[in-house]
């Protein structure tokens, strides 16, 4: 029985009624790290492992809801009002319905059940793609209809209100607006979407799990947006137009750097060089540059790890691994919020069969643990399964 199957079975235990199916995505960030909530730029693709919803619509206002990974049913009231920042998986489910209604939507009940099959705490937006499928699903078994774009917004409110975390945009945007075969080189600031070519005929994109969970809502991320946040009013006495990093180009930090304080011109100086790296890493993509674009990576887990500090042991082991093998890797890089989670690697395909084993073993004999290779293909964004066909 596949994953769909164990679904629809699990939705009949709920309601006898015939279910609708909605998938959203997962996503890795190919370089553009921490601009996000910078106003900057950041390379993404959607892959293809996700959340999948089966729902179908209530004569009440309740919403009934069955996790195969949680293994548990929980329900709510639309119509009393709900708690937030519990730490349990409802918050994303309940935040999301009660965004939805924020902005104006009149939502009906509905029973959903959910099943993802992708890695909890790997920073590959499994948050963004619970979120966005139940919004999906509720959106459509209601009758109502949101634009791409303002369905990534009220994704992203419901994890700052409800969840606790304040992500950037680009999760949300990238399991909406994604199209299979390309990265979404996007504008975080003006919300506007670049698809760029991906052309994996000889460059496969690979997913290292170090299976060290990382944790969004940690102080030490809250600590990295208030250091950005602090850069920027330092920084407006020399450059009162800026409102963001995002707004200081390479030339100014360098002229500039010396009224920041240690670590906040550490931070800025990771920013400002990363929101330069998208960009040339998306003309390099386009260009069919993937040696230039591994280089980046590279460049990028270094900034990350030295200038942000938001790598870890495991993660700089698994990096290492991948680049001393440089006939297999064009580049390799941490991916996601950090402090854990997973690398993201350019790896050959000539090459590519030897490689999981490779870094696997390598990995496993120096942290004794076992990670989980994934070689990801980049996929649509959120939309109903209809025939067996996202």
């Amino acid at each position: 029985m596949n994953d769909t199957d164990k679904l629809q079975q699990a939705f009949r235990e709920l309601t006898p009624t015939a279910p609708r199916l909605f998938h959203a995505p997962g996503g890795v960030n190919l370089i553009g790290e921490h601009t996000d909530y910078n106003d900057g730029f950041v390379l993404p693709v959607a892959i293809d492992r996700g959340t999948t919803v089966a729902g179908a619509k209530r004569d009440d206002r309740r919403v009934r809801v069955r996790s195969l990974n949680m293994e548990e049913t929980v329900e709510f009231d639309l119509d009393v009002p709900g708690d937030s920042q519990r730490g349990i998986w409802l918050d994303y489910v309940e935040g999301m319905a009660r965004t939805l209604e924020a902005r104006g939507v009149r939502l009906c009940g509905a029973d959903l059940a959910l099943h993802s099959d992708i890695p909890d705490g790997a920073g590959l937006s499994s948050s963004a793609a619970l979120e966005i499928s139940v919004g999906m699903a509720l959106l459509t078994l209601s009758g109502a209809r949101m634009d791409r774009v303002a369905l990534a917004l009220a994704g992203q409110e419901a994890e700052h209100k409800y969840v606790g975390t304040r992500c950037g945009i680009m999760d949300q945007l990238t399991v909406t607006c994604a199209r299979a075969g390309h990265a979404l080189l996007i504008d975080c600031r003006t919300l506007e979407n670049i698809y760029i070519p991906l052309d994996t005929a000889s460059t496969a994109i690979v997913v290292a799990d170090t299976g060290i969970k990382h944790r969004l809502a940690s102080s030490a991320y809250s600590e990295r947006r208030a250091e950005c946040e602090r850069a920027v009013e330092i920084l407006r006495e020399p450059l009162p137009h800026i409102r963001a990093l995002r707004d200081v180009c390479v030339a100014d930090f360098e002229r500039h750097q010396m009224i920041l304080p240690e670590p906040v011109r550490s931070r800025c100086k990771h920013v400002v060089k990363e929101n330069k790296s998208a960009l040339l890493a998306a003309q390099a993509l386009h260009s069919g540059d993937v040696a230039k674009m591994g280089r980046l990576m590279n460049c990028s887990h270094k900034s990350l790890r030295d200038d942000y500090e938001v790598s870890c042991a495991e993660l700089d082991v698994m990096v290492k691994s991948a680049q001393s093998l440089p006939g297999a890797t064009l580049g390799a890089r941490m991916t996601g919020g950090g402090f854990g989670g997973a690398t993201v690697n350019l790896v050959r395909r000539d090459a590519l069969e030897g490689f999981p084993d490779a870094i696997a073993l390598d990995y496993l004999w120096i942290t004794n643990i076992s990670p989980s290779i994934y070689v990801v293909e980049a996929s649509d964004g959120a939309a109903e399964i209809t025939d067996g066909n996202v």
